[in-house]
């Protein structure tokens, strides 16, 4: 059969399509940006049908409507990344909360403990080869097709192609649903002065060739925009956002000194505006993949001077890492802050970034504390961490006594918090 007329006799309605989703089963949304939206809702519709069907996915970026209340017994979330549509139904025990690192997920879905009956997924209209794109996000997408039962895909021309690693054939898919609507997106954040602070203390961090690791918002784009000055940056970091389309064309980010696909900006998954996402398209810089090879630390530390910028919640006095928590709530997910972690500890003259704020709740609280909070748990371990970063300063820990750790990061707290901090480490822990 010609892939036209398969893709012909596959195509249908969103509300036709989610008729193959049975009470019970286990539903897994594609990532983040990538996340599709009508099939979606055309589930929800079908709430009062369906019951015990848990939905399954990383960043949620959707409307994230079956973690309601009133759709507690036909939906359950499993979050393997909690935000804003989930965190209050994981605490209220509505849904679940499951960690993994980020590259670890196509492992999950094909080890048989974790089975998948139906994938939901947006894709690119199929080129003259029959290929789709996953575009936004390959990451652990890619294979939820694979291990899919079923597989259903919203069809959007506004979905970038991003890469060979990117495309699969029609005959993967069971149903196509079209629709022309704009793909999720993310507006870029207001950067204040604390986050140029951040941003310009990190960027005397940055040497001309090294190849850079970030995440989303207002601190990641601050670092971004401090990076004008430097030469032959690369990318290998497992998503970007608009700040690294910026570099390229001002010429900064070219990838020409990378070990590890030279010449090519490897993500595993994007967010951004619409203007980024066409940017993207067919962009031949852009290489997108599946985490099991651009999380993999292993595959990480190949690429030499790996630069990897991540955020906290909260740091401790020993150098633990609270990223994902905060007392009571799961506020995020370990994503892959670990992976490039380790991956740019064991890079030759690689970095480690944690970059955070030095307080929050407009100044009142310390981010740097004498010991994390009950119920905050730890993300990346003092065994782990290599150079935490606030606007008062870089605290170089790595290889470092528990005392000298608690000195430097005393150093960059924000001086209203640092007696305390002082105070609190001798009475927990002894002399400073």
């Amino acid at each position: 059969m010609k892939w036209q007329d398969y893709y012909q006799s596959h195509t249908t309605t969103a509300e036709e399509a989610v008729k193959a989703i049975k009470s019970g089963d286990r539903v897994v949304l594609g990532h983040a940006c990538g996340e599709p939206q009508l099939i979606v809702d055309a589930l929800i519709t079908r709430a009062d049908e369906l019951d015990g069907v848990e939905i399954a996915h990383e960043v949620p970026m959707g409307k994230g409507t079956y973690c309601l209340p009133q759709y507690e017994k036909s939906f359950r979330h499993n979050a393997l990344f909690s935000g804003k549509p989930s965190r209050q139904a994981i605490k209220e025990g509505r849904a679940d909360y499951t960690s993994i690192f980020l590259h670890e997920l196509p492992i999950l879905f094909t080890s048989g403990q974790f089975p998948i009956d139906v994938t939901m997924v947006t894709v690119s209209p199929p080129d003259e080869n029959g290929k789709v794109s996953l575009g936004v996000s390959v990451d652990y997408t890619l294979q939820a097709i694979k291990s899919g039962k079923i597989v259903i895909a919203e069809v959007n021309p506004n979905m970038p192609v991003t890469g060979e690693g990117s495309l699969l054939p029609v005959e993967d898919i069971d149903y196509f649903v079209p629709v022309d609507i704009p793909l999720i997106s993310q507006k870029p954040p207001v950067i204040g002065e604390v986050e140029r602070t951040i941003g310009r203390n990190i960027a005397e961090l940055i040497k001309d060739g090294d190849c850079l690791q970030l995440g989303i918002g207002a601190v990641p784009d601050a670092i971004l925009s401090c990076l004008e000055d430097k030469k032959d940056l690369g990318i290998h970091s497992e998503m970007i956002s608009d700040g690294v389309m910026n570099l390229v064309k001002s010429g900064v980010i070219n990838c020409s000194r990378k070990n590890y696909y030279p010449g090519k900006i490897v993500i595993a998954f994007a967010m951004g505006t619409s203007e980024f996402y066409k940017w993207m398209d067919h962009n031949p810089l852009i290489e997108a993949l599946p985490v099991s090879i651009t999380n993999e630390p292993y595959n990480i530390c190949k690429n030499d001077n790996m630069v990897a910028i991540n955020s906290a919640l909260s740091v401790d006095l020993l150098g633990q890492v609270a990223a994902d928590t905060l007392p009571g709530i799961q506020f995020s997910g370990v994503g892959g802050q670990v992976d490039f972690v380790r991956g740019a500890n064991n890079s030759k003259g690689g970095r480690a970034i944690i970059a955070l704020p030095a307080t929050a709740s407009k100044g009142t609280v310390s981010r740097i504390v004498a010991t994390l909070a009950p119920g905050q748990a730890v993300t990346t371990s003092r065994y782990d961490v290599d150079i935490v970063v606030t606007e008062y300063g870089v605290a170089h820990l790595k290889w470092k006594t528990n005392r000298e750790r608690a000195q430097a990061l005393i150093n960059i707290a924000a001086p209203q918090f640092r007696d305390m901090l002082r105070s609190d480490y001798i009475r927990i822990y002894g002399s400073l």
